[in-house]
């Protein structure tokens, strides 16, 4: 059988993925390919089906210029970049510039993540022409036949499951395709429920194709679809229909319970397990990896490597990855002094405020956070013994060090940038030096009594510039312990798009929603459970425990781009994000020096970064094209925008 190859090849799949309709298809052949000549011939039905995966997204730092897009845009973290490339998508968010016309979401160019509804509804068509039209006998295989089908059925519920998680409104069902005959005033669309119902539906025809495989095992079929995907996609998707933004005050938490517990089991069954033990030599050395214990070592190991497709893989973590990881992390998205370009994803303050101690307490009162609007006021669990606000990092949550840089933590690689005249945990360090050097974000320095409104003078704390951090933190999950200014070709690992760690939480919050609170707490203590942390205790109850399970999401998913979606499902459709995405803070620190230059000590104060304007009403969705709300009202007589926009 031959291999399909996910890429565009040759001009018969660059002619047809040259248009997004089915008119310059049709045509006769005149060096073009009529759609008679593609469903008589084996390679050329092949090709098509290549076009079906050509617009699935990377992800991870692909959104434009090296960023991690929804990542920046929630409260995870502040992108770097805000100032140096104010025009683009996370700048204008923040500024509140986005529009129905042009929105950075889906706007900006340059980049493989744009574009998404009009680029996501031509797959959507292509897998329905594809659907409709493949030719059996053509094929000749039945088995390869009937796993293209169930591969396309699942591309396009795959598809119709981004556009919902971006768009969060009803779409029009192509179960088969639109032809240049049909009457698209008829268009309608379906509500968001009916729309997972169909993304649900595809799922179960392609889990019960006998010949779609489990999972991928051979490198040459990375990106394929499989069952297990199947099943992540409709754990997910029945969560956000039940969520509040979404359900139009149906209850659909009982279906998104047993969705969730059969697609666990199912997934368990065939050998999927959280990642849990180290299995890479860079991360084996504790005085290289600078992390301090196994825990955070198996965790940050886990995001630095990407799947590999064999029968026996060490990750039977990963569900389904994309491709093209960002091949130069330390450049981009981590501290600018290891090769003196960009810090990237600059982590919260209100981020570094989820972690919890060892001992298991949330830092904060999860009921109310914070004492005002700005977050400059934490608001202390009182139950918490163990966390000491002169020494914050102490005592965390393993998560917390492999996947944030601090001041006081430490990274060992070669540095391209020299240490500064007031660099004193790293004096008299040049270009190239290679060691392990001490993380300084602070934002100032005492001396004798005064203080000096200097950052240091690599990695400090300011509000312009791209080395240095917004927030006082600096990206770790991602970067490769060996990573540094002299080994940019070693690859950031690709974007785990589903992993299992999401469908026990995704079962954690439909159990309790649907009132099983002991599954619940169980399930969240597995994830855990895998970093050392202590059970949450059966006397957590109602809404303490939904406050500690979306914690925890919060915590597992960190700069993963999960929780940008999160804080929109959980509110209400007349509500807004001024509670999580308004106001973000920055560690405001002074580093305190005596006399000969030798630090002493630090002093930890919060500090607003700037207002950010996307916290409204209509963020809650992201706006649809203007143009193509324009041609549907011209259609159908319908405004299809979504609201506020």
């Amino acid at each position: 059988m031959k291999k399909l190859i996910y890429i565009v090849v040759a001009a018969v799949t660059l002619s047809l993925c040259a248009v997004s309709c089915g008119k310059y298809l049709d045509q006769a052949p005149d060096g073009k390919i009529s759609l008679e000549e593609v469903w008589g011939d084996y390679d050329k039905t092949m090709a098509y089906m290549n076009t079906c995966y050509s617009n699935l997204p990377t992800k991870s730092l692909q959104y434009f210029f090296w960023t991690r897009g929804p990542v920046n845009w929630c409260d995870d973290s502040w992108d770097g970049d805000d100032l140096d490339v104010n025009w683009a998508g996370s700048a204008l968010l923040y500024n509140g510039n986005a529009s129905a016309s042009s929105h950075p979401v889906w706007s900006v160019t340059g980049t493989v993540e744009n574009n998404y509804w009009t680029k996501y509804f031509k797959s959507i068509r292509d897998c329905a022409m594809f659907i409709a039209n493949a030719d059996p006998a053509v094929v000749g295989s039945s088995s390869e036949y009937n796993r293209w089908i169930a591969e396309a059925r699942l591309l396009r519920a795959y598809y119709y499951s981004e556009l919902l998680m971006w768009f969060g409104c009803g779409l029009p069902i192509i179960d088969a395709p639109y032809t240049y005959t049909d009457d698209f005033s008829e268009v309608t669309r379906a509500s968001y429920y009916e729309v997972v119902q169909f993304i649900i539906k595809e799922c179960d025809a392609a889990i019960a194709c006998a010949e779609l495989p489990w999972r991928i095992t051979s490198s040459g079929e990375k990106r394929r679809m499989c069952k297990a995907l199947a099943w992540a996609i409709k754990s997910r998707m029945s969560l956000f229909a039940a969520s509040p933004l979404y359900n139009e005050g149906n209850n659909y938490w009982n279906e998104a319970y047993t969705i969730n517990k059969q697609a666990l089991s199912e997934l368990e069954s065939h050998g999927f397990k959280l990642y849990n033990s180290l299995n890479y030599a860079a991360w084996q050395d504790e005085q290289t990896v600078c992390l301090p214990n196994q825990y955070a070592q198996i965790y940050n190991e886990y995001f630095n490597n990407s799947q590999v497709y064999t029968e026996s893989p060490a990750d039977m973590e990963t569900i389904f990855q994309l491709t093209n990881g960002a091949w130069d992390v330390a450049n981009v998205d981590c501290i600018g002094a290891i090769c003196g370009y960009k810090t990237g994803t600059c982590p919260t303050q209100e981020l570094v405020d989820a972690y919890e101690t060892t001992d298991g307490q949330p830092v904060l009162d999860l009921s109310k956070p914070y004492n005002d609007e700005y977050h400059l006021d934490p608001n202390y669990n009182t139950a918490n013994t163990l966390y000491d606000p002169n020494n914050p990092y102490a005592n965390r949550d393993p998560r917390f060090y492999a996947t944030i840089y601090y001041t006081g933590s430490k990274r060992f690689c070669s540095w391209g940038s020299a240490s500064a005249a007031n660099s004193f945990e790293n004096k008299g360090q040049d270009a190239g030096w290679r060691g392990a050097r001490t993380i300084a974000t602070w934002a100032r320095w005492e001396q004798g009594g005064k203080i000096h409104e200097e950052p240091e003078g690599l990695m400090g704390w300011a509000l312009t510039g791209r080395t240095a951090t917004r927030t006082g933190y600096f990206e770790r999950k991602f970067a490769h312990p060996n990573s540094d200014h002299l080994s940019l070709t070693l690859s950031g690992a690709d974007h785990k798009d589903y992993r299992l760690a999401e469908i026990i939480l995704n079962f954690a919050e439909a159990a309790l929603e649907a009132g099983h609170e002991d599954e619940a707490r169980q399930a969240t203590n597995r994830v855990r459970a895998r970093v050392g942390m202590p059970e949450i205790p059966a006397s957590v109850t109602g809404e303490s425990l939904r406050q500690r399970i979306r914690n925890e999401r919060r915590v597992e998913f960190a700069l993963e781009g999960n929780r940008y979606f999160d804080v929109r499902r959980w509110s209400r459709p007349d509500g807004d994000l001024s509670a999580t995405d308004h106001w973000v803070t920055a560690a405001y620190i002074t580093c305190h020096v005596d006399a000969a230059g030798n630090v002493t000590g630090y002093t930890y104060d919060r500090h607003l970064i700037k207002e950010r304007q996307c916290y409204t009403n209509k963020y809650l969705k992201v706006a649809i094209p203007l143009s193509e709300v324009n041609n549907m009202l011209a259609v159908t007589g319908e405004n299809w925008q979504n609201p506020g926009w």
